[in-house]
């Protein structure tokens, strides 16, 4: 047999929508790849070179099969923790480093308190959380870091300012966003 193939970029959509989400990353975690990966590491090389962003510990939220850790590392990221309730063999295989199991739910509950980073990126997931949680986890996120990076092909999540994060900047690459979002405390290069 050879390798998996990867999905096609409109499949995956139609696949959330017939199985879910769950069902989805149930039969397809631990083969899984993002088949946007080139223009998230472009996105994740551009966004620190035009933000400036600390490197020095980051959280992959939702890190897949470590498409946005690999680019990290190319980067020159220090420390990278990633957590993702769905995909953790491959990003075992793929990083040779093992994924906290995390739900998005867990983290706006308080479970990663006590944390600290100098980054967190979310890539190609937070517009798939329930609108309801948003608010709390962000409230959660702020708690662990004064700047999160979000890579959607989407113009969700919308983020409210009232959350605690302002919307620093954004890259657009074939019409994939990374947004850079600070807290108050934040210092960034526009």
């Amino acid at each position: 047999m050879g390798q998996p193939r990867e999905p096609e970029i409109g499949a995956i959509r139609h696949r959330y929508e017939a199985e879910g989400v769950e069902g989805f990353y149930a039969k397809q975690g631990a083969d899984y790849r993002n088949p946007h990966e080139p223009v998230i590491r472009r996105l994740i090389g551009e966004a620190v070179r035009h933000w400036g962003v600390d490197l020095g510990s980051v959280l992959d939220l939702a890190c897949g099969s470590g498409e946005v850790t690999l680019a990290l590392r190319e980067c020159g990221a220090v420390r990278i923790d990633g957590i993702d309730p769905y995909t953790g063999a491959a990003y075992l295989k793929r990083t040779g480093r093992e994924a906290e199991r995390y739900r998005f739910e867990e983290i706006a509950t308080g479970v990663l308190d006590g944390r600290g980073y100098q980054l967190i990126v979310c890539s190609f997931a937070l517009h798939l959380l329930d609108e309801s949680w948003l608010p709390s986890l962000l409230f959660n996120l702020a708690r662990l870091t004064d700047r999160l990076l979000i890579l959607t092909p989407h113009k969700r999540p919308e983020i409210n300012p009232a959350w605690g994060w302002n919307c620093a900047g954004e890259i657009l690459i074939e019409r994939v966003r990374a947004r850079l979002y600070t807290t108050g405390h934040a210092n960034v290069i526009s």
